[in-house]
């Protein structure tokens, strides 16, 4: 047909379908991170006679209450992650994701009320259940992404969904601050980000999509693109009664190395995401505006050196100047040891040296974007065909580590202006950045598992499904 382009030009195409399913996933992760970071911020104003406002009221939290708060979201996150993998072969990634996060900002349209009528106790059971809602958001994204994501465009594309969690960080920690001075203080924090997860629901719902077979406007030469370059075709209704090889699994040495990979990079992570604002408060003596704005700083720079390191990943793949092993290793070695660096020279900052505490914060938080090119996308190298189960897996171990954070520094840190305590904090973080990116680098691998074809596709239900790309082609 005139005018239609060709395999290879569809292989450059500045934006096709999968990336308007990439950019959707990148937005619902945005809306889902928002309601789960804002709480940061707003707790401070929660908490601090300082920032009353009239009709708005101002709890008597201790560290340990507000710890026990900050951390109970993950008891709720942890428990649907394995259980999600296993939903999204069942019931589809696309309703999943939808319904999870309807629940999450329906909850944090209500945390207002609700907490002010049943305070910290209330608000614990409300952020468990919002927990609960978005423990599936990782498992899906990823289920969407092995259908979506062709291997050589794979850590661009990934670059750019996961990017979203940044995105929403960086909306929650930037704005936060300046809605809660000029607008209707705390409460108006949890009413934006609740609204803006009820718009990209309805976004979802009309243009999101499991697989290029479920999309009815895709063409047919980028679905065969999408198909072909995936290395084995597939039926139209991916069978999904497969059952998943769990103790091939469990035997698997690459996926162990990368669920104690991911289990240190979340403890650093979610150390940082849950503690900034109060370590930027209490040691470096900024006021809730500038200590909003600059908590979304390092997020900034973890968003732009995403798009950057995911175009490096995707060149040295195309021009083959390095494997995928060595490049996985090698962005998650940049995204781990660097700010396990910068994490020791932070916990020797006080409000004395503002401008080296901000700029090893950037360092921390922005050089762990990289990690995302290496054990982020690993899930997808091992196993294409059961990579929502395995994010499901390790995000569920990796998330214990979230709960645990938090519930450390409430422990460690009894007094929040003693720079000392926060030294530990930081010191542990580097410990286990240190620890993580070790034993990817031993024993981590790129290659697909035997397992993943546990189930394969019978001959004949390949010739037909090859036969029908073929048309498509046509």
């Amino acid at each position: 047909m005139l005018g239609t382009p060709s395999v290879e030009e569809l292989r450059h195409q500045t934006f096709g379908v999968r990336h308007l399913q990439c950019l959707l996933l990148a937005l619902g992760l945005s809306v889902g991170y928002a309601n789960r970071v804002n709480l940061s911020v707003a707790i401070v104003a929660m908490t601090d006679i300082h920032e009353h406002k009239e009709g708005v009221e101002i709890f008597q939290w201790t560290e340990k209450e507000k710890s026990l708060v900050q951390s109970s979201f993950f008891w709720g996150y942890v428990l649907t992650q394995i259980p999600a993998g296993q939903w999204c072969r069942k019931v589809g990634a696309k309703g999943l994701f939808l319904w999870g996060n309807i629940i999450s900002s329906a909850l944090a349209l209500l945390t207002p009320y609700l907490v002010t009528v049943g305070d910290w106790q209330t608000l614990m059971a409300v952020r468990i259940v919002q927990g609960l809602a978005q423990g599936v958001m990782f498992p899906c994204t990823h289920s969407v992404l092995s259908r979506w994501s062709p291997p050589g465009e794979r850590a661009t594309l990934c670059s750019l969904a996961y990017a979203g969690t940044f995105l929403g960080a960086i909306l929650m920690f930037g704005s936060s601050g300046w809605i809660i001075a000029y607008l209707h203080g705390w409460p108006t924090v949890f009413y934006i980000s609740g609204f803006l997860g009820f718009i990209w629901c309805f976004v979802w719902y009309v243009w999101g999509s499991n697989s290029p077979y479920s999309y009815k406007r895709i063409s047919p030469q980028e679905k065969f693109m999408i198909l072909r370059s995936m290395e084995a075709p597939q039926e139209r209704n991916t069978d999904n009664s497969a059952k998943t090889p769990w103790r091939s699994i469990a035997c698997s040495m690459p996926f162990w190395a990368l669920l104690v990979d991911h289990c240190a990079h979340n403890w650093g992570f979610w150390t940082l995401l849950t503690q900034l604002p109060s370590y930027m408060k209490y040691i470096l003596n900024m006021d809730i505006q500038r200590n909003g704005l600059f908590s979304a700083l390092p997020y900034l720079i973890m968003l732009l050196l995403t798009f950057i390191f995911g175009y490096l990943a995707d060149v040295f793949h195309k021009r083959r100047w390095m494997s995928t092993n060595f490049s996985r290793k090698l962005f998650n070695t940049v995204g781990q040891w660097l700010p396990m660096i910068s994490l020791v020279a932070l916990g020797f900052c006080d409000s004395s040296h503002l401008v080296w505490a901000l700029a090893f914060i950037v360092f921390s938080v922005g050089l762990n974007s990289s990690s995302f090119l290496g054990f982020q996308v690993n899930h997808l190298d091992l196993s294409p065909n059961y990579a929502g189960v395995l994010m499901g897996i390790t995000n569920c171990a990796a998330n214990v580590m979230s709960i645990l954070a938090p519930l450390t520094v409430g422990f460690v840190v009894t007094d929040v202006s003693n720079p000392l305590q926060w030294r530990i904090v930081f010191f542990v973080s580097a410990g286990f950045y240190l620890v993580g990116n070790f034993c990817f680098l031993l024993f981590g691998e790129t290659g697909v598992q035997k397992w993943n074809e546990s189930s394969p596709m019978p001959a004949e239900m390949q010739l037909i499904a090859m036969r029908d790309m073929s048309d498509n082609r046509n």
